[in-house]
């Protein structure tokens, strides 16, 4: 590899890779391991082993985030912070994440291979509950631990099952003793597939992320009448998913309104009484919004509910509408993001400045920790599904940036 004879094992870190994607293993290849759950516990518990073979000191604090600590040879310096998440949607791909915290395992394999002692402590991350795909709260151990939410909302938050948080983390063995909240570090460094379209698109091998989009997501229930489908004439008829249609077309309309940049998604939808013979009386759907530019998303949570309200009455029903939360854009910090851009030009890699469409937990721990994202190349920038695919040497190349910048962090001087 031109650049530097400090090599990541390419091949280890692809075969740990499919070692994580059989826990929670999909007939279509990819993986189900909604969070805290007993898949969750057992990818959980095989990070835990891999990480005490190589001598790391794992603590997990409160909410389930789980620290892998390499002492550096400086006990006094702050600890430059690496990693993501291990949870994935429900039909999710091997990649989503996972990536992240098993190319930072493999950088802390390859400094012991290397016989490198770094200046500061490193510090390899499982953030719990990325996905927020069971509990309906995405970003959820990173959120917590950088002070956005507090620990007994959390706890409190049900699934569809009506298991809470604090119930589940008990029940798999990870509700932690060390408090869930920010603790002094140097720098915290993300790898991630792109889950989008860019890098491949423009045969860019590596994304230096500069910063990350805002968001706002909300709850709605929308309230009609249960009736019969075959009695009840239009004149009559209180139909909630007709009022839904209205609604979700409106998010469309406006994402489209706002261009390439626009976001506008309803991915949740729940519909009762959800017989084929009964007009709905409820549903229940998820609606966000996302923009690179804050007054584009101020604007959104102004005006949208009010449209909304107002579709849903013109059918005869009423809506209530919770704004989950609103997350502003988030820039990196510059002298992390040029690391990884000078990782990059050392190795060779053709790269491109993005700004991340996704969420992810380096979009909290940036607030309270200096921040940056590298993002590799994924097929037809497909995530979020089973097909969700990238190459082996894709792969080594983000985790080879990943170390650079990592051990170039830890070992600046002060």
């Amino acid at each position: 590899m031109p650049g530097t004879n400090q090599r990541i094992d390419a091949k280890r870190l692809w075969d740990t890779l499919m070692d994580m994607a059989t826990i929670g293993a999909t007939a279509k290849g990819g993986v189900r391991r909604l969070t805290l759950t007993e898949v969750d516990k057992a990818g959980r518990q095989r990070f835990t082993e891999w990480c005490e073979a190589l001598g790391l000191t794992v603590r997990v604090d409160a909410i389930g985030n789980m620290f892998a600590r390499r002492e550096g040879r400086d006990s006094s310096r702050l600890p430059v912070l690496m990693g993501s998440h291990l949870d994935s949607q429900p039909s999710g791909g091997k990649f989503d994440g996972a990536l992240g915290v098993i190319a930072g395992l493999e950088v802390m394999r390859s400094l012991k291979d290397l016989n490198i002692v770094t200046e500061a402590p490193i510090e390899l991350v499982n953030w719990t509950d990325e996905e927020g795909s069971r509990f309906g709260h995405s970003l959820m151990g990173s959120g917590v631990w950088a002070g956005i939410y507090t620990l007994d909302k959390v706890y409190a938050l049900e699934d569809v099952e009506g298991v809470k948080v604090g119930e589940a983390l008990e029940a798999i063995g990870y509700k932690g003793e060390h408090p869930a909240r920010p603790f002094p570090a140097d720098a915290y460094f993300e790898l991630h597939i792109e889950q989008g379209p860019i890098l491949e698109k423009e045969g860019r091998q590596i994304g230096v992320v500069t910063g990350a989009q805002a968001q706002v997501w909300y709850d709605a229930t929308i309230t009609g009448q249960d009736s019969h489908a075959g009695t009840t004439p239009p004149s009559a008829r209180r139909d909630a998913l007709v009022a839904a249609a209205r609604v979700i077309e409106k998010v469309d309309a406006l994402m489209r309104a706002r261009g390439e940049d626009g976001r506008g998604t309803v991915g949740f939808l729940q519909v009762s009484p959800n017989s084929r013979n009964v007009v709905p009386g409820e549903v229940r759907f998820s609606v966000e919004f996302r923009h690179p530019v804050d007054a584009e998303i101020d604007g959104l949570a102004e005006s949208f509910p009010a449209e909304a309200r107002r579709l849903v009455e013109e059918n005869g029903c009423a809506l209530e509408l919770t704004e989950l939360f609103r997350i502003p854009a988030q820039p990196f910090d510059p002298s992390c993001v040029d690391l990884v851009r000078q990782g990059a030009a050392k190795l060779g890699y053709s790269t491109r400045e993005i700004v991340s469409g996704a969420g992810h937990d380096a979009v909290y721990v940036a607030r309270s920790v200096p921040t940056a994202m590298i993002f590799t190349p994924c097929k037809d920038g497909l995530s979020h599904n089973e097909a969700e695919s990238i190459l082996p040497e894709e792969a080594a190349a983000g985790c080879q940036v990943l170390f650079e910048a990592v051990v170039a962090r830890a070992n600046r001087a002060l």
